[in-house]
């Protein structure tokens, strides 16, 4: 039987500007206040699914191998990534399967840990699963993305043979708001989206007669539900708003679960359709479920 299970990776900080993009701050300050430098707290949330003899672990926060002066930037705290799967009896070695659902370096920076010289898996039982046209994308990144695209978190996965690529679809993001989609397990499909960075995962999980979104950069928060309120750090914020308004849409009508890798205080919510469109119904915790 699956069991879904949160763990906090710890808290990290971004400039609130960057995070909400063109809305001003008087009314994004509402939402997660910033401090005096403008930086607003943000959740590294990740998820451990259960299933069978597979244990899977999405995404796996910032890591700790980065040096000092590159976590001064980002004012990491709070739990990690070891210390929260203690709390629910794992170890990293005990993970089958990484899901990385792109590979910033917030999202995928726990894949690899250093030892002395060398880099090397930190799960070294798992395979981790990226897909081809994403890798290609980190790899060679976009000047404007390069800064989130770590080498020292991407090529060592490949260099360890650990590394495999999920199919991505023909079809990508539709007109007619068909999200493109593979297999993953047999309770877990995976969804792809462009519009953050270029094909992005995001794992739909079928539990207790519910469907889980994980949403990853897509929907980073709460606050992010209304849709002009797309991040700064999103290469094609267009694309972005064309697929949060599908997704949403859909989320309404089919009664989905959010689960929010990036905010602070939510894990998971409920949506329903309001005068001002399309807004949170329920907040809750994983384990509410």
């Amino acid at each position: 039987m699956m069991k879904l299970h949160t763990v906090n990776s710890g808290y990290f900080k971004l400039d609130g500007g960057a995070m909400y993009g063109v809305v001003p701050k008087s009314m994004w300050n509402k939402l997660n206040p910033a401090d005096e430098n403008n930086l607003c707290n943000w959740a590294l949330r990740c998820l451990l699914i259960e299933d069978g003899n597979r244990l899977i672990l999405i995404d796996n926060g910032c890591g700790n191998k980065q040096d000092a002066k590159f976590f001064s930037h980002y004012h990491l705290h709070g739990d990690t990534l070891d210390t929260s799967l203690d709390k629910l009896g794992f170890h990293k070695d005990d993970i089958t399967d990484v899901f990385l659902t792109h590979l910033h370096f917030d999202h995928c920076g726990g894949s690899i840990s250093r030892n002395g010289d060398k880099l090397i898996p930190a799960f070294k039982n798992a395979v981790y699963h990226s897909n081809e046209d994403h890798w290609q994308w980190a790899t060679v990144p976009n000047d404007r993305e390069k800064a989130s695209f770590l080498k020292e978190n991407i090529l060592p996965i490949k260099e360890s043979g650990q590394l495999q690529f999920l199919h991505v679809p023909d079809k990508g993001f539709a007109p007619n708001g068909n999200l493109s989609s593979t297999p993953f397990a047999e309770n877990i499909w995976v969804r792809f989206v462009n519009g953050h960075t270029d094909k992005m995962m995001l794992p739909q999980i079928s539990y207790k007669g519910r469907t889980i979104v994980y949403m990853a950069d897509l929907l980073p928060s709460v606050g992010h539900i209304p849709l002009p309120y797309v991040m700064a750090y999103d290469m094609f914020p267009l694309t972005t708003l064309q697929e949060k308004k599908s997704f949403l849409q859909e989320a309404v009508d089919n009664e989905y679960i959010l689960y929010f890798e990036h905010d602070p205080v939510n894990e998971c919510c409920t949506l329903h359709t309001t005068e001002k469109g399309i807004r949170p119904k329920d907040i809750f915790n994983l384990n509410d479920i």
